[in-house]
């Protein structure tokens, strides 16, 4: 079969290569640019502890050591501190790293890869769908049509692939507007990251509602200065004179030295495609939604689309398509997004309205530093990762489920788990290879050796039981699993979804689920043959 045609070549459409390379896929990633990023200090993601595991499971590269985990997090208003946080193990510390950064490791992953080719230079300009596959047309220093099985947008707001497609994106422009400085420089607390709401020092210009510092390795700092709405355009010399001021009233002396690196105006979008599929053609990351008010990060959705499409576009391209599989992408992703945006829809008038009674109602600030503590560190309806409870891929309710810390949909706890071949791995070592993962829960295990448990006790009907699901799945056991009983049997996505937990060994309804969890049985005939929708 031909290889999936991934445009564009930013974060998103990397890691589903790497994603889809893992599970034995091949790709060709088209690169309207030379194959190398800008390397720009003032433009820097925040990943979640979900993103960057996922990451540093394609990559291989510890990105702690290429970015920066904070060791906290304070909120102050004037000249009180509203709210302090630090990380540990049950707090997990968000990652900091400059984009650049992130986009050089996942490029230098792709070097050895031989499922993988990457096509610099290449603007797509024509895609036309086919009975059994798709063609998409680029020009470069020559003309190519590439032949593929399907596409996948990942082309930025500006969506090449959206357009030609026809999706529409509707949504709200310009929400916030952030003047944005990358400096080297020493602050009170290094490591912490920091906002700061109407500080009480005066500044030039327009004043700043809000500074964000979030610290980067070797003691670099990015600041965001909250903007007020407009146009107005941020000369350097109003950028340099809010730097001073920021760091002498954050130091309380004279400017303290710093080097400045970059500097940059961050504008805000909210969008939604109306469609992320038509017919064999999908929409990924910023080319399917756009959002980012009040600290949420954008790219955090990105990596999650190309998680969840990978496993399913592998699927189909090894066993066929499944189209209620397929549509599950649309399903599950956009209301995940969807959901995100109606959350920011909703507090949008209270932390950017501004005056009237909200001001002098009691306690009202210390709301908006909650509002924003869940936006800037992934907690909350704006911030938190969605489960797909209410996905079309859930089984029906099943007479032995059981419930477990995990809520069904959710992301599972990356326990400790021995595998077949006899290896203690963590559980999330075993995710994004294509198969599905059937964990029992059996305290004790880990002190006998594998060639004794898998003979013993309820593990030969369990065995049985995984040969016989419609799908390639792996037997792992663990030593215990939060808020599960003994002889709990996990049923567990490729992309690390909880499907159901089961008390003991069923095999009917673990069949059940895992047929659901694969959009049902295979079909003969695809939407996707007669082309787009």
């Amino acid at each position: 079969m031909d290889p999936v045609i991934i445009v564009g070549a930013g974060p998103v459409g990397l890691t589903l290569a790497l994603a889809l390379a893992r599970q034995e896929v091949p790709s060709v990633v088209l690169d309207e640019g030379p194959g190398r990023d800008a390397q720009r200090a003032a433009r820097t993601v925040v990943l979640r502890e979900d993103t960057a595991a996922l990451l540093e499971r394609l990559t291989g590269v510890r990105l702690d050591e290429a970015g920066l985990r904070w060791s906290g997090w304070r909120s102050m208003r004037r000249k009180q501190v509203m709210r302090e946080v630090v990380f540990d193990d049950v707090e997990p510390a968000p990652l900091h790293i400059a984009q650049h950064v992130l986009t050089d490791a996942l490029r230098s992953a792709l070097v050895d890869e031989e499922l993988v080719e990457l096509a610099v230079g290449s603007r797509l300009d024509a895609i036309e769908q086919e009975p059994s596959g798709l063609a998409a047309h680029t020009r470069g220093p020559q003309d190519t049509w590439w032949r593929g099985s399907y596409l996948v947008g990942c082309d930025g707001p500006r969506s090449t692939v959206r357009k030609l497609t026809d999706i529409r994106f509707p949504g709200r422009t310009a929400i916030e507007r952030h003047a944005v400085a990358a400096l080297r420089t020493e602050l009170p607390r290094p490591g912490e990251a920091f906002l700061h709401r109407n500080p009480p020092w005066r500044t030039s210009g327009p004043s700043a509602g809000e500074i964000i510092a979030r610290p980067l390795p070797h003691g670099v700092w990015r600041l965001d200065w909250l903007l007020p709405p407009g146009k107005d355009l941020v000369t350097p010399e109003l950028l340099i004179a809010r730097i001073r001021e920021t760091l002498t009233g954050w130091t309380g002396d004279a400017t303290p030295a710093y080097e400045l690196l970059d500097t940059g105006v961050h504008t805000v979008h909210h969008r939604l495609a109306r469609r992320w599929r038509a017919g064999r053609v999908f929409l990924a990351g910023d080319a399917a939604h756009l959002l980012g008010a009040f600290g949420t990060q954008q790219l955090d959705e990105g990596l999650r689309d190309a998680d969840n499409l990978a496993w399913k576009l592998a699927l189909a391209w090894h066993h066929g398509p499944r189209e209620a599989l397929l549509d599950s992408y649309q399903t599950e992703r956009r209301a995940s997004v969807a959901a995100r945006l109606r959350a920011a829809d909703q507090v949008l008038p209270l932390l950017r309205g501004g005056g009237g009674l909200r001001t002098l109602v009691p306690g009202t600030s210390r709301g908006h530093d909650a509002l924003l503590l869940d936006g800037h560190l992934g907690q909350g309806a704006l911030g938190a990762p969605r489960t797909y409870a209410d996905s079309p891929l859930a089984p029906p309710p099943l007479d032995a489920e059981v419930a477990v810390d995990t809520p069904v949909g959710a992301q599972v706890a990356d326990v400790p788990v021995t595998a077949e071949d006899g290896s203690f791995v963590p559980l999330g070592d075993r995710l994004g290879r294509g198969a599905l993962l059937v964990v029992l829960v059996a305290p004790g295990s880990v002190v006998w050796e594998r060639r004794h448990w898998m003979s013993a006790g309820i593990m030969p009907r369990l065995a049985a039981a995984v040969t016989a699901l419609p799908h390639r799945a792996e037997l792992l056991v663990a030593e215990s699993y939060p808020g599960a009983a003994p002889h709990t049997v996990l049923l567990v996505r490729p992309d690390g979804h909880l499907v159901t937990a089961l008390s003991g060994v069923r095999p009917a309804d673990l069949y059940t689920a895992a047929e659901a969890t694969l959009g049902g049985p295979a079909q003969s005939q695809t939407r996707a043959e007669a082309g787009a929708r």
